[in-house]
């Protein structure tokens, strides 16, 4: 009888042992069926514009949550934190520049940082409280555009093609105030802050706003602005990131999202044509 019962013993607890080991190796620790994973989510630091770049960001959460990755958004009201903290590694990428802007920085800056895909194109355009079409511009009026290199050689670019001025080499994004060879008006140009234009409206007579500064101060570009980029204008806003994590997973998925057809539907339906895909 005790060898019996001994024996019995025996065998239970190889079964036990069996089944504990079973259940090891076959539970499903992510919930989707898959033996053996984990349920690893990454977070993903995202610098952005707040419009409309952290609105479009908003619109891919959804889209890399189904994917395990959480997407964080950090809303900055300036052109330069944005790439200085992607290059110190505080942030993954940034989604609030074109590549002009982008390349410039790079070389002024030192930094290391690659335009990934074109996601859309904010038409650069030119505002005023004082007058309705750049004819009506007086002798001497004032004229406010961004300060930065890229933005405010565009600037120029756009006065040039509308009448205003003359400058020496109209293709030229660099382009500064020192290379007007006309200006038939003797408008003066002051460079601001980019985000500053809106609240300067009062102050100039012309002001050439970035949409997305025109859109946070509730100017509709297609109704207010006095002229307007072409919709085929090459300043894709892009997606950013180092040269080291270009390719990390989580990053190109983002990169993939930010190109999928519900984007390109909210871009399309939310900006009525004020701001538009670029792919």
């Amino acid at each position: 009888m005790k060898k019996w019962l001994l024996s019995g013993l025996t065998l239970a607890l190889v079964l036990v042992l069996a089944a504990c080991g079973n259940d090891s190796a076959g539970k499903d620790t992510t919930g989707n069926g898959d033996s053996g994973q984990t349920d690893k989510r990454v977070t993903l630091r995202v610098g952005a514009s707040p419009v409309p770049h952290a609105e479009i960001l908003e619109q891919v959460k959804p889209i890399l949550a189904e994917e395990g990755i959480d997407l964080e958004i950090t809303i900055f009201n300036d052109y330069v934190q944005p790439n200085l903290q992607l290059s110190q590694n505080q942030l993954d990428a940034n989604f609030f520049q074109h590549k002009p802007y982008l390349n410039d920085e790079n070389e002024k800056r030192g930094l290391n940082l690659v335009a990934l895909n074109n996601v859309h194109v904010e038409p650069i355009g030119a505002y005023s409280n004082t007058v309705k079409t750049a004819d009506e511009l007086k002798e001497g009026a004032k004229i406010a555009i961004p300060n930065d290199a890229t933005n405010g050689g565009r600037a120029l670019m756009l006065l040039d093609k509308n009448g205003i001025i003359k400058l020496k080499d109209n293709t030229n994004v660099e382009s500064k105030i020192s290379d007007i060879a006309e200006n038939p008006k003797n408008v003066k140009i002051v460079e601001l802050d980019a985000a500053m234009l809106p609240r300067q409206l009062g102050e100039v007579d012309l002001a050439v706003i970035n949409v997305n500064y025109a859109l946070e101060a509730d100017l509709n570009p297609l109704e207010d602005a006095l002229f307007i980029e072409d919709e085929d204008s090459p300043y894709a806003n892009v997606l950013v990131a180092r040269e080291n994590n270009q390719n990390d997973e989580a990053v190109q998925k983002l990169n993939a999202a930010l190109n999928s057809d519900e984007i390109k539907t909210f871009i399309e339906n939310n900006y009525a044509g004020a701001i538009v895909p670029a792919f």
